[in-house]
């Protein structure tokens, strides 16, 4: 579903990297949460695999698409959540989920099933007509979360996405994740809620500077460990854990240097096995035709 290979973002006049180096695949049909003290790094290393961030080093595949390189298709395949529910005040509820039903090509019957769906599930029937502006925090979240799914999408991605909501709001989103996972989609989300990141989740990522120190299977962890998430997070995260990486024009200049030539050896050695193979296969051909004009010189000689 998702595949992290080496990601590394830096942003401008910035003397530390906010990730570096992060790998991480995520599956199909599972919950996967994201931690990290403020400041880790969580909600960079999300907009860069949302396609909302360009970043420095590595690549993002979205269900095979790469992000940097067939974006359109990537994008496709995700629902995004930000955390600051960003949208068009102005327009009413319907409206705004029928503009992005319609940027991500969902046809008019199904935009309308859909959204008459979400709305009753969300408990937002009674607003959908209502303009943005006069909604509430959690309502403003929750159609956010609506125009997410409008398009059905494999990877659900949310960015904080209970903050300041209310237990009622709360325990609907949360029941839609646990939906949403059934049907074999995937549901990756960020929170500084350990408790309820424990409960819902089947593995956990431990973010702390920039790197990502660890991934939990909760299920393996519950019967294993000791001591709760809670304290296992905050003992993982202790400030002498994880050194913040400074940027170091050099030390990068020395690494590219590095990878680019052993990107030249990989390709060498590639020629070099192909070559060799298709000499192989020359041989195997000459070999063959002396077996076949053998074959003919016995032939003729028994019938001389």
């Amino acid at each position: 579903m998702l595949e992290i290979r080496n990601l590394t973002k830096k942003y401008k006049n910035s003397d530390f990297y906010s990730v570096k180096n992060l790998n991480l695949v995520i599956n199909e049909g599972e919950i996967f949460g994201f931690l990290g003290k403020n400041g880790a790094g969580k909600s960079t290393t999300i907009k860069c695999m949302t396609g909302l961030l360009p970043f420095d080093e590595g690549s993002i595949l979205v269900c095979g698409h790469d992000i940097a390189k067939d974006p359109i298709n990537a994008k496709l395949n995700i629902g995004y959540v930000p955390d600051n529910h960003a949208v068009y005040e102005n327009l009413t509820g319907k409206e705004y989920v029928n503009y992005m039903g319609n940027i991500y090509r969902v046809d008019k019957d199904t935009l309308k099933e859909r959204l008459d769906e979400f709305a009753r599930l969300f408990n937002m029937s009674h607003a959908i007509d209502k303009q943005i502006r006069s909604y509430s925090h959690g309502m403003k979240q929750k159609i956010c979360i609506i125009a997410a799914l409008i398009h059905n999408p494999k990877f659900w991605v949310l960015d904080e996405p209970l903050m300041g909501l209310d237990p009622q709001s709360i325990a609907e989103i949360k029941g839609y994740m646990i939906e949403h996972k059934k049907k074999g989609n995937t549901v990756f989300f960020s929170s500084h809620n350990i408790d309820m990141v424990e409960k819902l989740c089947d593995r956990v990522g431990i973010m702390n500077h920039g790197q990502l120190m660890e991934i939990i299977d909760l299920k393996e962890f519950a019967t294993k460990s000791e001591v709760s998430l809670e304290d296992y997070f905050l003992n993982l995260t202790r400030e002498d854990r994880a050194k913040v990486i400074k940027y170091d024009e050099k030390q990068l200049k020395k690494e590219r240097k590095a990878k680019k030539k052993q990107e030249k050896i990989e390709r060498k050695h590639s020629k070099i096995k192909e070559k060799s193979e298709n000499n192989l296969s020359d041989i195997s051909q000459c070999e063959a035709e002396k077996i076949n004009l053998v074959n003919e010189i016995v032939k003729t000689n028994d019938r001389t």
